[in-house]
Protein backbone atom coordinates (compact mmCIF):
# COMPACT_ATOMS: atom_id res chain seq x y z
CA UNK A 1 0.00 0.00 0.00
CA UNK A 2 2.40 2.54 0.72
CA UNK A 3 4.43 2.02 -2.98
CA UNK A 4 0.62 2.52 -4.16
CA UNK A 5 0.69 5.41 -1.99
CA UNK A 6 4.17 6.84 -3.57
CA UNK A 7 2.88 6.37 -7.29
CA UNK A 8 -0.44 8.18 -6.69
CA UNK A 9 1.13 11.31 -4.21
CA UNK A 10 3.92 12.04 -7.08
CA UNK A 11 0.96 11.69 -9.84
CA UNK A 12 -1.22 13.86 -7.98
CA UNK A 13 1.66 16.51 -7.40
CA UNK A 14 2.46 16.61 -10.92
CA UNK A 15 -1.20 16.94 -11.69
CA UNK A 16 -1.00 20.29 -9.16
CA UNK A 17 1.55 21.61 -11.15
CA UNK A 18 -0.39 20.88 -14.32
CA UNK A 19 -3.37 23.00 -12.86
CA UNK A 20 -1.23 25.81 -12.31
CA UNK A 21 0.45 26.50 -14.70
CA UNK A 22 -2.61 25.74 -16.82
CA UNK A 23 -4.29 28.34 -15.00
CA UNK A 24 -1.55 30.84 -15.65
CA UNK A 25 -1.95 29.92 -19.43
CA UNK A 26 -5.26 30.46 -19.50
CA UNK A 27 -5.37 34.08 -18.37
CA UNK A 28 -2.41 34.85 -20.16
CA UNK A 29 -3.66 34.22 -23.19
CA UNK A 30 -7.33 35.40 -21.87
CA UNK A 31 -8.71 32.30 -22.55
CA UNK A 32 -11.49 32.15 -19.10
CA UNK A 33 -13.95 32.31 -21.89
CA UNK A 34 -12.91 30.28 -24.65
CA UNK A 35 -16.17 27.86 -23.31
CA UNK A 36 -18.36 30.82 -23.42
CA UNK A 37 -20.18 31.61 -20.32
CA UNK A 38 -20.69 27.82 -19.43
CA UNK A 39 -19.24 25.44 -17.35
CA UNK A 40 -18.91 22.70 -16.40
CA UNK A 41 -19.66 21.82 -20.14
CA UNK A 42 -18.22 23.48 -23.23
CA UNK A 43 -20.06 25.14 -25.87
CA UNK A 44 -19.28 27.87 -29.00
CA UNK A 45 -16.90 27.90 -31.62
CA UNK A 46 -13.49 25.74 -32.08
CA UNK A 47 -10.60 27.94 -31.08
CA UNK A 48 -7.28 27.96 -29.80
CA UNK A 49 -9.08 29.85 -26.57
CA UNK A 50 -11.71 26.92 -26.32
CA UNK A 51 -8.89 24.33 -26.37
CA UNK A 52 -6.99 25.69 -23.99
CA UNK A 53 -9.97 26.47 -21.59
CA UNK A 54 -11.05 22.69 -22.20
CA UNK A 55 -7.43 21.41 -21.64
CA UNK A 56 -7.23 23.06 -18.11
CA UNK A 57 -10.92 21.98 -17.12
CA UNK A 58 -9.93 18.41 -18.03
CA UNK A 59 -6.76 18.32 -16.32
CA UNK A 60 -8.18 19.84 -13.19
CA UNK A 61 -10.91 17.18 -12.78
CA UNK A 62 -8.11 14.74 -12.93
CA UNK A 63 -6.26 16.70 -10.84
CA UNK A 64 -9.53 16.77 -8.38
CA UNK A 65 -10.12 12.86 -8.56
CA UNK A 66 -6.27 12.00 -8.20
CA UNK A 67 -6.18 14.69 -5.06
CA UNK A 68 -9.64 12.62 -3.59
CA UNK A 69 -8.35 9.51 -4.10
CA UNK A 70 -4.77 10.76 -2.19
CA UNK A 71 -6.69 12.04 0.24
CA UNK A 72 -8.85 9.17 1.47
CA UNK A 73 -6.05 6.50 1.19
CA UNK A 74 -3.50 8.53 2.91
CA UNK A 75 -6.42 9.19 5.78
CA UNK A 76 -7.01 5.76 6.14
CA UNK A 77 -3.26 4.61 5.78
CA UNK A 78 -1.11 6.86 7.28
CA UNK A 79 -3.85 8.89 9.44
CA UNK A 80 -1.58 8.25 12.48
CA UNK A 81 1.17 10.61 11.45
CA UNK A 82 -0.74 13.52 12.94
CA UNK A 83 0.07 16.02 10.03
CA UNK A 84 -1.61 14.00 7.34
CA UNK A 85 -5.37 14.32 7.96
CA UNK A 86 -5.25 18.45 8.45
CA UNK A 87 -3.06 18.18 4.63
CA UNK A 88 -5.32 15.57 3.29
CA UNK A 89 -8.83 18.30 4.41
CA UNK A 90 -7.27 21.52 2.95
CA UNK A 91 -5.94 19.73 -0.32
CA UNK A 92 -8.98 18.51 -1.43
CA UNK A 93 -11.32 21.70 0.25
CA UNK A 94 -8.65 24.59 -1.67
CA UNK A 95 -9.10 22.55 -4.47
CA UNK A 96 -12.84 22.52 -4.94
CA UNK A 97 -12.95 26.08 -3.90
CA UNK A 98 -10.85 26.96 -7.01
CA UNK A 99 -12.66 24.88 -8.78
CA UNK A 100 -15.92 26.86 -7.79
CA UNK A 101 -14.26 30.29 -7.90
CA UNK A 102 -13.02 28.82 -11.32
CA UNK A 103 -16.51 28.37 -12.16
CA UNK A 104 -18.07 31.96 -10.64
CA UNK A 105 -15.86 33.65 -13.13
CA UNK A 106 -17.13 31.83 -15.95
CA UNK A 107 -21.10 31.93 -14.57
CA UNK A 108 -20.44 35.60 -13.51
CA UNK A 109 -18.88 38.82 -14.41
CA UNK A 110 -15.59 38.83 -11.27
CA UNK A 111 -13.68 42.09 -10.92
CA UNK A 112 -10.10 41.25 -11.26
CA UNK A 113 -8.91 41.88 -7.35
CA UNK A 114 -11.56 38.54 -6.77
CA UNK A 115 -9.88 36.31 -9.92
CA UNK A 116 -6.72 37.50 -8.83
CA UNK A 117 -7.38 34.90 -5.62
CA UNK A 118 -7.56 32.14 -7.88
CA UNK A 119 -4.14 31.21 -8.01
CA UNK A 120 -3.63 31.57 -4.34
CA UNK A 121 -6.24 29.20 -3.33
CA UNK A 122 -4.55 27.23 -6.25
CA UNK A 123 -1.14 27.71 -4.48
CA UNK A 124 -2.55 25.96 -0.95
CA UNK A 125 -4.11 23.18 -2.44
CA UNK A 126 -0.57 22.14 -4.07
CA UNK A 127 0.94 23.20 -1.10
CA UNK A 128 -0.73 20.55 1.00
CA UNK A 129 -0.33 17.86 -1.78
CA UNK A 130 3.02 18.04 -2.09
CA UNK A 131 3.42 18.05 1.51
CA UNK A 132 1.21 15.27 1.98
CA UNK A 133 3.77 13.17 -0.55
CA UNK A 134 6.72 13.92 1.01
CA UNK A 135 4.66 12.22 4.61
CA UNK A 136 4.06 9.48 2.51
CA UNK A 137 7.86 9.16 1.64
CA UNK A 138 8.82 9.30 5.38
CA UNK A 139 7.21 6.28 6.30
CA UNK A 140 9.75 3.68 4.92
CA UNK A 141 12.12 6.56 6.55
CA UNK A 142 14.16 6.63 3.30
CA UNK A 143 12.79 10.17 3.61
CA UNK A 144 12.80 11.34 7.20
CA UNK A 145 13.48 15.04 8.79
CA UNK A 146 11.06 14.46 11.83
CA UNK A 147 14.63 14.85 14.30
CA UNK A 148 15.38 18.11 13.02
CA UNK A 149 15.35 20.96 15.41
CA UNK A 150 14.43 24.41 13.88
CA UNK A 151 15.36 27.26 16.59
CA UNK A 152 12.37 29.39 17.09
CA UNK A 153 13.83 32.52 14.69
CA UNK A 154 13.76 30.67 12.39
CA UNK A 155 10.36 29.23 13.00
CA UNK A 156 9.60 32.61 13.08
CA UNK A 157 10.86 33.53 9.59
CA UNK A 158 9.28 31.03 7.94
CA UNK A 159 6.05 31.90 9.00
CA UNK A 160 6.44 35.11 8.23
CA UNK A 161 8.12 35.19 5.24
CA UNK A 162 5.08 32.54 4.04
CA UNK A 163 2.39 34.73 4.87
CA UNK A 164 4.48 37.15 2.53
CA UNK A 165 5.20 35.28 0.05
CA UNK A 166 0.87 35.09 -0.27
CA UNK A 167 0.75 38.69 -0.79
CA UNK A 168 3.37 38.56 -3.00
CA UNK A 169 1.97 35.38 -5.12
CA UNK A 170 -1.44 37.35 -5.59
CA UNK A 171 -0.17 40.40 -6.95
CA UNK A 172 1.74 39.09 -9.57
CA UNK A 173 -1.65 37.12 -10.29
CA UNK A 174 -3.44 40.75 -10.39
CA UNK A 175 -0.21 41.66 -12.88
CA UNK A 176 -2.10 38.91 -15.35
CA UNK A 177 -5.81 40.00 -14.59
CA UNK A 178 -5.29 43.05 -14.96
CA UNK A 179 -3.03 42.84 -18.32
CA UNK A 180 -0.13 44.28 -17.34
CA UNK A 181 2.34 42.17 -17.59
CA UNK A 182 4.10 44.80 -20.28
CA UNK A 183 2.81 47.62 -19.22
CA UNK A 184 6.37 48.59 -17.73
CA UNK A 185 9.03 48.07 -21.11
CA UNK A 186 11.86 48.29 -19.22
CA UNK A 187 13.31 46.58 -16.09
CA UNK A 188 13.99 47.13 -13.11
CA UNK A 189 12.16 50.16 -13.13
CA UNK A 190 8.97 51.20 -15.09
CA UNK A 191 9.96 53.74 -18.05
CA UNK A 192 13.21 54.12 -19.50
CA UNK A 193 14.63 52.53 -16.33
CA UNK A 194 14.03 56.13 -14.35
CA UNK A 195 13.25 56.12 -10.67
CA UNK A 196 9.67 56.00 -9.75
CA UNK A 197 7.51 58.42 -11.26
CA UNK A 198 4.44 59.93 -10.35
CA UNK A 199 2.08 59.93 -13.52
CA UNK A 200 1.75 55.98 -13.55
CA UNK A 201 -1.72 54.45 -14.66
CA UNK A 202 -2.95 51.78 -12.36
CA UNK A 203 -1.30 48.84 -14.69
CA UNK A 204 1.95 50.19 -14.06
CA UNK A 205 1.85 50.82 -10.17
CA UNK A 206 0.62 47.27 -9.80
CA UNK A 207 3.50 46.13 -12.13
CA UNK A 208 6.32 47.88 -10.23
CA UNK A 209 4.28 46.89 -7.11
CA UNK A 210 4.76 43.23 -7.57
CA UNK A 211 8.55 44.27 -8.44
CA UNK A 212 9.02 45.73 -5.12
CA UNK A 213 7.56 43.14 -2.94
CA UNK A 214 9.69 40.07 -5.43
CA UNK A 215 12.73 41.79 -4.81
CA UNK A 216 12.45 42.37 -0.97
CA UNK A 217 11.03 38.11 -0.86
CA UNK A 218 14.03 37.76 -3.20
CA UNK A 219 16.66 39.35 -0.80
CA UNK A 220 14.98 37.92 2.16
CA UNK A 221 15.17 34.27 1.07
CA UNK A 222 18.77 34.91 0.21
CA UNK A 223 19.77 36.25 3.69
CA UNK A 224 18.35 33.72 5.65
CA UNK A 225 20.29 31.10 2.87
CA UNK A 226 23.19 32.83 4.45
CA UNK A 227 22.05 32.82 8.13
CA UNK A 228 20.95 28.47 7.25
CA UNK A 229 24.54 28.07 6.04
CA UNK A 230 26.16 29.28 9.10
CA UNK A 231 23.98 27.65 11.58
CA UNK A 232 22.59 24.38 9.74
CA UNK A 233 25.54 24.00 7.15
CA UNK A 234 25.97 20.03 7.96
CA UNK A 235 21.87 19.67 7.98
CA UNK A 236 20.67 18.07 4.80
CA UNK A 237 17.54 19.23 5.18
CA UNK A 238 17.84 22.89 6.30
CA UNK A 239 20.71 23.73 4.36
CA UNK A 240 20.30 21.87 0.95
CA UNK A 241 16.37 22.24 1.02
CA UNK A 242 16.94 26.20 1.39
CA UNK A 243 19.68 26.13 -1.13
CA UNK A 244 16.77 24.98 -3.50
CA UNK A 245 14.79 27.39 -2.51
CA UNK A 246 17.12 30.00 -2.92
CA UNK A 247 17.87 29.14 -6.80
CA UNK A 248 14.04 28.60 -7.11
CA UNK A 249 13.16 32.34 -5.88
CA UNK A 250 16.63 33.17 -7.86
CA UNK A 251 15.29 31.85 -11.00
CA UNK A 252 11.45 33.21 -10.41
CA UNK A 253 13.01 36.92 -10.05
CA UNK A 254 15.09 36.64 -13.06
CA UNK A 255 12.06 35.03 -15.63
CA UNK A 256 10.08 37.91 -13.98
CA UNK A 257 12.64 40.41 -15.64
CA UNK A 258 13.00 37.89 -18.95
CA UNK A 259 9.40 38.33 -19.51
CA UNK A 260 9.74 42.00 -20.23
CA UNK A 261 12.51 41.77 -21.97
CA UNK A 262 11.43 39.05 -24.31
CA UNK A 263 8.01 41.28 -24.39
CA UNK A 264 5.72 38.79 -23.02
CA UNK A 265 7.14 35.45 -24.09
CA UNK A 266 4.26 33.04 -22.87
CA UNK A 267 7.14 29.97 -21.87
CA UNK A 268 9.06 32.23 -20.37
CA UNK A 269 5.35 33.79 -18.49
CA UNK A 270 4.51 29.97 -17.48
CA UNK A 271 7.83 29.44 -16.05
CA UNK A 272 7.70 32.25 -13.95
CA UNK A 273 4.56 30.84 -12.36
CA UNK A 274 5.84 27.75 -11.92
CA UNK A 275 9.23 28.76 -10.18
CA UNK A 276 7.62 30.71 -7.49
CA UNK A 277 4.97 27.61 -6.93
CA UNK A 278 7.36 25.05 -6.44
CA UNK A 279 9.18 27.76 -3.90
CA UNK A 280 5.98 27.61 -2.20
CA UNK A 281 5.73 24.67 -1.82
CA UNK A 282 9.12 24.14 -0.32
CA UNK A 283 8.63 27.02 1.84
CA UNK A 284 5.35 25.14 3.23
CA UNK A 285 7.75 21.80 4.28
CA UNK A 286 9.55 24.48 6.26
CA UNK A 287 6.77 25.58 8.26
CA UNK A 288 5.96 21.94 8.59
CA UNK A 289 9.27 20.89 9.78
CA UNK A 290 8.94 24.07 12.03
CA UNK A 291 5.44 22.98 13.44
CA UNK A 292 7.07 19.41 14.24
CA UNK A 293 9.93 21.07 15.88
CA UNK A 294 8.02 23.19 18.43
CA UNK A 295 5.92 20.58 19.25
Amino acid sequence: MVKFLKYLSVLSTVAMVFVLVGGALVTKTESGMGCGANWPFCYGEWSMEMFIELSHRIVSSIAGFLVLLLSIFSWKHIGHIRETKFLAFVSIFFLVLQGLIGAAAVLWPQSDFVLALHFGISLISFAAVLLLTLLIFEVDQKFDASLLHISRPYRKQFIFLTIYIMIVVYSGALVRHIDSSLACPSWPFCVNNQPLLFDYHLGQWVQMGHRFLAGFAFIWTWILFFLIKRDYKHSQVMYKGWSIATILITLQVMMGAFVIITVGNLGIALLHALFISLYFGLLCYFLLLSYRSKS
